[in-house]
Formats: C-alpha cells, sequence, structure tokens
C-alpha cells in the first residue's frame, strides 16, 4: 500500500526549549487540517533539560507521523532546520520554532492559500507574546505579490510556509556560518527566488513567545555577529538585484534593521576601542553598498546617523544620537512655501560640520507629521508645468506682437 504525501511537513528545531516546547507541540496536535496531511520533523539539538523526551513522548502519542532526532548540540538553529529539510516529505516545510505556537487553522490557511495561487512562500500573520514582532505587512491579505511591491522585507524570520519543490530545486539551505541572521538570508533568497509570495493578513496563523528566562537565540551574539549579517544579506541582494531602485529598496532594509541599531543608544556605552572597530566593520559595506536612493528612503535620524558612520566621524555621532535617545522632537524648518521640510537635528547648516541639508531633509511620510508642509502631488507637479507652459506662451506672443 503506499501512503499519501503529507501536504505540509513542520520542522521543528529545538534546544532547552523546555516548558515552551509542550504548548509548541500543542499547538501542532491542535491543527484543523487533518492528521493525515501533516508530518512533523522534530530534531533535538543536544538538550539536557527534557526536550528530547517531551518530543518523543509527543512522537509515541499523536495521530501524525513524527520523527524525532536527537543529535549534539551544532550551535545555532541552522543545522537543525537543515536536517529536518532533508527528511523533510511534505509538499511544502513550514520551520516551526520550539518555543512560538501556531493558530489552530495556520497549516490549513496557509496550504490552502499556496494551493490556490500557485504561491512558493506564504507569510501567515504574526502575534507577539511579551515580544513586538515586525508588523508593517500586515495591512491586508495579499493572495500573490512580491519583494517588491509589499512590505514582506521587513520579516525575514523563518516562520513561513515554503513550496518544498521549490527549495529543492534551488538547492537552498540554511547558511550554518552564521551564527545570527541565517533566517534572513534564507527568507529574503526565497523571497527573490519565488514565483509569488502570499500574504495572510486576517487570521494570526504564528505567536512568537518571548522567553522569560532571556534566551531566546536572536537576543544572544556580540556585535561583529550583526555585521556578518549584513555583510551576507547585502551581498546577497546584490548577487540577485541589479544596481538601481529595487536592489535600493531591499538594502534599506539590512541597513535600518541590522546596520543601524549599532550606531543608536547602545553606541553610548561603547568603549572607544569597539566605537573604532564598528566604523571600521561598517566602512567597506557603506563604500559598497550605500547610495542616495537608500538614503532617501531613511527618516531623517537615520540617514544622519548613516551619514557620519559613512563620513568616518564618530566625533560627531555621539551628541546626534543622544540627542536621539534623549527622544527630543527635532524643529521642522519649512522651506519654498512649505513644500521642503528640514529637520533640525545636531549640525544643521553648521559650517564647520559641513554635512549637506539633503540630509536633514524629510521624506514625504515624515514631513506629513508636519503643519504647513505642501506635499507633491502628481496633479500639482502638471498644473505647475501647465502654468509655466502658458507662462512662456504668452511671453513668445508678447514678443510677437
Amino acid at each position: 500500500m503506499t501512503v499519501a504525501q503529507p501536504d505540509v511537513t513542520v520542522v521543528i528545531g529545538a534546544y532547552e526549549a523546555m516548558p515552551y516546547l509542550v504548548e509548541c507541540l500543542a499547538s501542532v496536535e491542535a491543527q484543523t487540517i487533518d492528521p493525515g496531511r501533516i508530518e512533523v520533523i522534530a530534531v533535538d539539538d543536544g538538550s539536557t533539560d527534557g526536550t528530547g523526551e517531551c518530543l518523543e513522548e509527543f512522537a509515541e502519542r499523536v495521530a501524525m507521523p513524527v520523527t524525532v532526532i536527537r543529535q549534539d548540540n551544532s550551535g545555532g538553529p541552522s543545522g537543525p532546520r537543515n536536517v529536518g529539510l532533508g527528511k523533510a516529505g511534505g509538499r511544502y516545510v513550514f520551520f516551526l520554532d520550539a518555543d512560538d505556537r501556531l493558530g489552530p487553522e495556520a497549516l490549513e490557511r496557509m496550504v490552502a492559500m499556496a494551493d490556490r495561487n500557485g504561491t512558493d512562500v506564504v507569510l501567515g500573520r504574526v502575534e507577539g507574546v511579551n515580544r513586538k514582532p515586525p508588523g508593517s505587512m500586515w495591512g491586508k491579505t495579499l493572495e500573490r505579490t512580491d519583494v517588491f511591491s509589499s512590505n514582506i522585507k521587513f520579516t525575514l524570520s523563518a516562520q513561513k510556509l515554503f513550496r518544498r519543490e521549490f527549495l529543492e530545486r534551488h538547492g537552498m539551505r540554511f547558511d550554518e556560518s552564521l551564527w545570527t541572521g541565517e533566517d534572513a538570508l534564507f527568507t529574503m533568497e526565497a523571497y527573490l527566488r519565488a514565483d509569488g509570495v502570499s500574504v495572510i493578513a486576517d487570521y494570526t496563523c504564528y505567536y512568537l513567545v518571548g522567553r522569560e528566562d532571556g534566551k531566546h537565540v536572536t537576543k544572544s551574539g556580540g556585535y561583529t555577529l550583526r555585521f556578518d549579517s549584513a555583510r551576507a544579506l547585502m551581498n546577497l541582494i546584490a548577487a540577485h538585484v541589479p544596481a538601481g531602485e529595487r536592489r535600493d529598496s531591499l538594502m534599506h532594509r539590512p541597513f535600518v534593521v541590522t546596520l543601524l541599531p549599532q550606531f543608536g543608544p547602545k553606541f553610548l556605552k561603547d568603549s572607544e576601542k569597539v566605537r573604532r572597530h564598528k566604523f571600521e566593520l561598517a566602512k567597506p559595506l557603506i563604500e559598497e553598498f550605500w547610495t542616495e536612493g537608500v538614503a532617501q528612503r531613511l527618516r531623517v535620524d537615520e540617514r544622519l546617523r548613516m551619514h557620519l558612520v559613512a563620513e568616518q566621524k564618530p566625533e560627531l555621532l555621539v551628541p546626534v544620537v543622544e540627542f536621539v535617545k534623549a527622544k527630543k522632537q527635532a524643529a521642522a524648518l519649512l522651506e519654498k512655501k512649505g513644500r521642503e521640510v528640514y529637520l533640525v537635528y545636531p549640525y544643521f547648516r553648521d559650517a564647520s560640520a559641513g554635512i549637506p541639508d539633503r540630509v536633514y531633509l524629510a521624506p514625504v511620510r515624515e514631513a506629513r507629521a508636519f503643519p504647513g508642509y505642501r506635499e507633491h502631488s502628481p496633479t500639482s507637479v502638471f498644473r505647475r508645468a501647465v502654468r509655466k507652459a502658458r507662462r512662456v506662451l504668452k511671453g513668445r506672443a508678447v514678443v510677437a506682437a
């Protein structure tokens, strides 16, 4: 008798996951999709707290097929995920962290979404429990989109539904040389290669749990690992997307999410040696990937900080970071009849600092918060062009007369 291929393989990499693993597994067992349509590949990555025993008890008890693999500790989440992916037999694969949990209808809804649209990646709405997950991508359910037409670049965690044939065709695996940001690299590559991405925004598919013991993997690791992560993601984007507006739109993410925090409030606590090292690590990344197109996508305080890093001016960066940390509202200077808003952060029009005015020019989304701002629109631009043309024609008529 042939065994039907499961619709989805749930890959759970687990290390020292108790007691959170109990609720995680309960959420898998509670899925509304038929148990025969799921398989679970659980990898215990050298736990000593009973995680392996909990997984084996689960495998013996539930109706769905569960494979438990116990191995020596690999040091990070990439190894267990790759082991699970290598054993997966489902049409789709979902990576579930052992301290998180699924919404009851998550797998049923995501599989149906992928089948309906033929998409290779499905994002399900994420809700935080003692954590604040990214939220800008959940405004609307999208049957089919891509990384350039939505905000999905701001959620690069691995907790997505992936078409397994798609992953195998491209030989995709998690980079085990990275100790942080490995999921961002994997997911961004999937976005870039995918034949369509779907977004479920009207149902919470995933609960991202903040551990009270503070042992969540994304909170660990030194600052050099963050630069490694940023470099890997920037190189990936550059390899897949030619220089220009589309690449800039994606580079926005590693600059703001990964690199910029190294030059935020924590920078004030760094020793002089660490500050110099951070500038050294940032220098080649900025020289290769920092463009005016990326700069214009940042808020003024973000752009100013990155500009000072690009110019290798740590002595000017400190007062700016202190200003940002104090959560002061920068004064607004409206010019050109309100069509331009400059935010007066430190060193604005200070000749000794030599920072160009354009660094302080607020982008539209930031400028809208200030009374008196007159937003440019295609209609207004067209009207000004028409008025100018009429003036030119009128002037010619006068000369001819």
